[in-house]
């Protein structure tokens, strides 16, 4: 008896031993997570298969499975397929809430490593394109969603006692498989949720917005990525030194300088992936192809598809995925939920971000009142899901979680912001002519995306105060008169710029920003945050476009050195209240520096750039009779 209740702890011991030699910091067990341990103990047993594939391969699956199984009912398999390595799955149980309360109810609990990765067999490749065949069952190349299709019917006929019933979810890379699983249409397949999920790497996730390159996360991401031994700590460093240097704005700018630079000097082509980006600019079929969403047809399975509204890597992803499907399967049970959360951060407490408050915790509103009873209503046939809204969201501004019939709201109307002479903002569009905003953007001095010094990107960028960019001579700012009645934008946002430019091109960021009253009280913030909150300026959203892509990502076009060219992008969707008192503020600049690389401002190749080619360009932003430049938002009613 003795040996079975410290079994767990023994357990929990192993799997922390694991990720230390992943370089993850130890976790010393809280009272709540030692009392979750001894549950899974007492209820669960835990088994570790390789399951075949239709060619052979096996794929490594670690299965937790209720010992109630038969004797009290039969259970759902809750499955996670993931290149991130299965045995997390321990951890996560262990020290997650969220995670042991999904053992609390009752679930066969599979995880399995993709093929390529960790312990399972075959060849790796990133977002591996889908065969375009619409009969899984039959189709003869494998693919993710034959692979989870075979993973599926041998879990049916080899684990006893389940109900025949499957469900699969996965944030980030894990989501991208959710997706794939998905268009497998495996009958048994009832539910499935994609979570902040990789699906277009050119257009707005992770490695790309918009043609703009996020190089400061792959950097860090992809040498560790590529290191998946099994048993061996992650040592090498592919030629990356140990940087002493904590400020990434002075790492990437004087160190790296260039996505070139980056390979030849520190990955010195030992990253694959990293040489495919270099090798494909433009949107071509490299990056199509690795799009799930246009296999995404005639699906069969329930769908939630679950995003933050600050995520840094996958927003784009879930507004995508959820408005895709809605387009390409009419008759499918699909639904939104987007909350105020920073990256999987639905699976944490979630009661704020950086210095933003949300005043409740939001990740146990998402576990309890929407993702388990979507999981127990399909999969268990329990609960109340048929009620879950269309759509779930939850408003910044107003702390309040909110649902619609459709998402974007078909209540909503469109009001223009045009950008005015003399920093200002509103709805009459300009008169005069001949007038603009002008600014240099100098490669040497890019902007940077948060004023604090660090050598990671933070989580809390996305909402952070933007007065360290309004002080810059090189950030064009545009701001409202304070609001007497709320204003809640809800939806995408069109930037119609017209700007010429002094060289042949050049990026341009657009941030929406809600402007605090001066007399805000510093309590408004969240617990723990020093902010000033008097003229606090919470960046809302943002997005950024290589200028060559403004009409086509296929096939890029140079600027004409200053001529008027109108620059028309959307920005991802928000719900936001601007509230009394608070302004509606525009900033618009050409860099976003380290979160997106440099745009050398020529008409060249950028990733075979040399730092010598990064040049100035004086950029104009019109707002004249002939050239209006503006905002296109959608306002939903009071």
């Amino acid at each position: 008896m003795i040996i079975r209740r410290l079994l767990p702890l023994l357990l929990f011991i192993f799997s922390i031993q694991s990720l230390s030699a992943q370089g993850t910091t130890p976790v010393k067990l809280t009272a709540q997570q030692k009392q979750d341990s001894l549950y899974l103990a007492e209820h669960y047993q835990f088994r570790k298969v390789m399951i075949p594939m239709r060619d052979g391969v096996k794929l490594y699956t670690e299965l937790f499975i209720p010992k109630e199984a038969g004797k009290v009912q039969k259970y759902p398999f809750l499955m996670t397929r993931t290149p991130y390595n299965a045995t997390r799955l321990h951890s996560r149980l262990y020290t997650n809430a969220s995670f042991a309360k999904l053992a609390r109810e009752g679930f066969i609990l599979v995880e399995q490593d993709v093929r390529g990765r960790w312990h399972s067999e075959g060849t790796f490749s990133h977002e591996r394109p889908l065969v375009n065949n619409a009969d899984k069952k039959k189709q003869k190349q494998p693919d993710e969603s034959t692979d989870t299709y075979d993973a599926i019917d041998w879990l049916l006929k080899n684990v006893k006692n389940n109900n025949g019933r499957v469900g699969i979810h996965g944030v980030s890379y894990p989501g991208f498989y959710s997706t794939a699983a998905a268009i497998s249409n495996h009958p048994a397949l009832k539910a499935v949720s994609p979570q902040a999920p990789v699906t277009d790497w050119f257009i707005g996730d992770d490695v790309h917005h918009k043609g703009a390159f996020f190089w400061m996360d792959f950097f860090d991401f992809l040498p560790r990525f590529d290191q998946h031994t099994p048993d061996k700590p992650a040592t090498r460093t592919f030629g990356v030194t140990q940087s002493k240097n904590q400020d990434n704005y002075d790492y990437f700018l004087h160190t790296i300088q260039t996505p070139k630079r980056a390979n030849t000097e520190f990955f010195k082509d030992s990253i694959p992936f990293w040489n495919d980006i270099l090798a494909h600019p433009d949107y071509d079929n490299y990056w199509k192809s690795r799009n799930p969403l246009p296999h995404a047809r005639n699906l069969k399975p329930a769908i939630l598809t679950v995003g933050g509204w600050f995520d840094a890597e996958d927003l784009y992803g879930a507004l995508k995925t959820y408005e895709q499907i809605e387009k390409q399967n009419p008759k499918t049970n699909n639904k939104l939920v987007m909350g105020p959360w920073c990256h999987g951060c639905w699976w944490q407490e979630a009661k704020s971000l950086g210095d933003i408050s949300f005043g409740s915790a939001t990740g146990a509103f998402y576990l309890d009142s929407l993702f388990l009873p979507f999981m127990n209503y399909h999969l268990k046939e329990q609960g109340s899901a048929p009620k879950l809204a269309e759509a779930t969201a939850f408003e910044g501004g107003t702390n309040k979680w909110r649902t619609f019939n459709t998402w974007p709201p078909t209540a909503t109307k469109e009001q223009v912001l045009y950008l005015l002479p003399q920093g200002k903002l509103g709805n009459t569009a300009p008169t005069g002519t001949n007038s603009f905003d002008e600014y240099v953007s100098d490669p040497a001095h890019p902007v940077p995306y948060q004023s604090r010094t660090h050598r990671k990107r933070t989580t809390d960028y996305m909402l952070d105060d933007q007065r360290f960019a309004a002080s810059r001579s090189d950030v064009a700012t545009f701001v409202s008169e304070p609001l007497t009645t709320d204003l809640t934008l809800a939806g995408p946002v069109l930037a119609d710029l017209i700007a010429s430019i002094s060289t042949t091109d050049a990026d341009f960021v657009v941030k929406i920003i809600d402007v605090y009253p001066e007399d805000t009280p510093d309590a408004v913030a969240a617990e723990g945050s020093r902010a000033i909150m008097g003229g606090y300026q919470q960046l809302v959203r943002a997005e950024i476009i290589r200028g060559r892509y403004r009409n086509s990502f296929e096939k890029p076009e140079a600027f004409v050195p200053n001529q008027p060219t109108p620059v028309r992008f959307t920005v991802p969707d928000l719900l936001h209240t601007f509230q009394p008192g608070h302004r509606l503020m525009v900033q618009i600049q050409s860099s976003w520096f380290p979160l997106a690389d440099r745009n050398p401002q020529q008409f060249i190749n950028i990733y075979e750039a040399n730092p010598e080619d990064y040049i100035k360009s004086t950029v104009r932003l019109y707002h004249d009779a002939q050239h209006p430049s503006k905002l296109v938002v959608k306002v939903l009613p009071k």
